[in-house]
């Protein structure tokens, strides 16, 4: 008697990699695979023919030829007789400070504006309210315009701070001039410093990576503190008081190191007609810091008001119910619950201010918009491989913040049983 095992078995057939839905989808991708290796084939094979008809060839070789321009504002050594590849470095990390500043004051001031426009005042929440639906509704160019205007053209020049009664006088104890050239600023300094590396490219300061590795290991040993309080608590639902010693541990060896190394802060002082000493600040970087951090924070707070507002309000209930006050509440319950929500779009946020600084060339922000993608480029006549470039520089700074904000996310992620 036959069985069912014994019937048979269809043969493969062409048609098959069409009507057989166990076929179809592999024989789509296949396809468009296909369609788009051929497509880039074309793309490069032309790029080819163009770039042979116009007598040019496909090289990197001119990041090594002089650059022959000033950059006003860097945070390594540069001068005109450096190559265009130095040129780009530096541009490089004037992006990445303007974007770091930019996300760091965005999240504060968006985290500020987005609690308050739950407040139940009513002054204090239509006034963050107008705040929101003004800056995000203009562009951001030009509130980086303003910002450059008001900085240019309101602040005084820097001989207004001279003579026994200036028109103008310096803020934050004497210690920061706002002029329309720049903003002076004081210069950290060590009597006892530990000298630099060379790396090649830049030097590092021993200084800095001592300060580093003291903060870090202070927040290591300080989460190592909270984390046996919340045992303690969990096993006698007591929880000890940690505020004093967590204060000792991030703050006394920082203390320590800095008075060992001599740290002091040289203050900018007038002498003729300019600020000498300390840090000289681009009114072009300023502008361009406060423009993408008051766009920025605007959506930030809206986000941050939405994730606030997709917690359960029984949460807030609960949490006044066992005493616990409204700001430590809100420190302690809702915004721990809320960054599952807040955390994905912040990220695009980031993004967006990171590629948003290529706007900095308006404001004349040497930028890596600004020396390889603008007077490198115009120079060497590079045009191929300067966009190439900047594409992929800006490619793997986004695809860097995204794995970072990526991973923190996971931590703070609901974690299902």
């Amino acid at each position: 008697m036959a069985t069912v095992s014994d019937a048979p078995k269809a043969s493969f057939r062409l048609s098959m990699l069409i009507y057989d839905t166990r076929y179809r989808s592999i024989t789509i991708q296949i396809v468009v695979l296909m369609l788009f290796m051929a497509g880039a084939a074309w793309l490069v094979d032309n790029t080819v023919r163009n770039l042979a008809a116009l007598g040019k060839d496909f090289s990197f070789a001119f990041l090594w030829n002089r650059a022959g321009y000033d950059i006003n504002q860097m945070l390594v050594e540069y001068s005109n007789d450096s190559t265009h590849g130095r040129a780009m470095f530096i541009g490089l990390l004037n992006t990445l400070l303007v974007a770091f500043m930019s996300c760091v004051a965005a999240t504060v001031l968006g985290v500020i504006i987005g609690v308050l426009r739950l407040s139940p005042n009513w002054i204090i929440g239509r006034l963050t309210t107008v705040y929101v639906e003004m800056f995000r509704n203009i562009p951001i160019l030009l509130w980086i315009l303003v910002a450059y205007a008001i900085f240019t053209e309101v602040l005084p020049a820097p001989n207004a701070f001279r003579g026994d009664n200036p028109t103008a006088s310096m803020i934050l104890f004497d210690s920061v001039a706002l002029t329309n050239r720049y903003t002076a600023i004081p210069d950290p300094l060590f009597y006892r410093s530990l000298g630099n590396i060379d790396v090649g490219l830049f030097l590092i300061s021993l200084d800095l990576l001592a300060i580093i590795a003291v903060i870090t290991g202070s927040v290591l040993v300080n989460r190592k503190l909270l984390a046996h309080a919340t045992a303690v608590q969990n096993a006698t639902g007591v929880r000890p008081v940690t505020w004093w010693k967590s204060i000792l541990i991030l703050i006394v060896p920082l203390v320590v190191l800095l008075v060992a190394l001599g740290f002091h802060a040289e203050r900018p002082v007038l002498r003729g007609f300019n600020f000498t000493g300390g840090l000289d600040v681009s009114n072009s970087l300023m502008a361009l810091w406060l423009g993408l951090t008051l766009y920025t924070a605007a959506f930030i707070a809206e986000i941050v008001r939405a994730g606030i507002s997709a917690v359960s309000h029984g949460q807030t209930e609960a949490a006044f119910a066992l005493g616990l006050r409204p700001n430590r509440t809100m420190s302690l319950v809702i915004l721990p619950q809320a960054l599952r929500v807040i955390v994905p779009p912040l990220i695009s946020q980031y993004l967006n201010i990171t590629k948003n600084s290529s706007l900095a060339i308006a404001v004349g922000y040497m930028d890596l918009r600004g020396t390889l993608g603008g007077i490198t480029l115009n120079q060497t006549g590079r045009e191929l491989e300067a966009v190439l470039l900047m594409m992929l520089i800006y490619l793997a700074i986004s695809l860097l913040i995204s794995a970072a904000m990526n991973v923190y996310n996971n931590s703070v992620k609901l974690k299902e049983r």
